[in-house]
């Protein structure tokens, strides 16, 4: 597996196969999920990270691929939350997920 785009973007990138693995994290995502175990994480489940309402939701991209965003805040720090299929030669192979921070005065440009 080839991420070499994942290691330079500024944001938390985790990606996981079909069952869940998770097969990758970037510094960032490494970083982000420091006191969960940071790196340990590459080769567990992911859904035994999430809730209980997180793990449906979860669980239903594994078995169709579909993507959910969402924006999330915590300790003042907004990010948007990017959750969409990896697919690679036209093949379903599990989840990218992308945690990107949001400046706090991001100007919304409506047009």
């Amino acid at each position: 597996m080839n991420f070499d785009w994942a290691k330079q973007f500024n944001g938390a990138v985790t990606i996981c196969d079909r069952e869940g693995i998770i097969v990758y994290m970037n510094d960032r995502s490494v970083a982000q999920f420091q006191k969960y175990g940071g790196e340990k994480l590459i080769g567990q489940n992911l859904m035994n990270c999430h809730s209980p309402a997180s793990r449906v939701k979860l669980a239903e991209m594994l078995k169709k691929p579909t993507e959910n965003t969402y924006l999330t805040e915590k300790n003042g720090i907004r990010k948007i939350i990017i959750q969409t299929p990896w697919i690679e030669n036209d093949e379903f192979k599990g989840i990218v997920e992308i945690g990107y921070e949001l400046p706090a005065d991001l100007p919304l440009h409506q047009r």
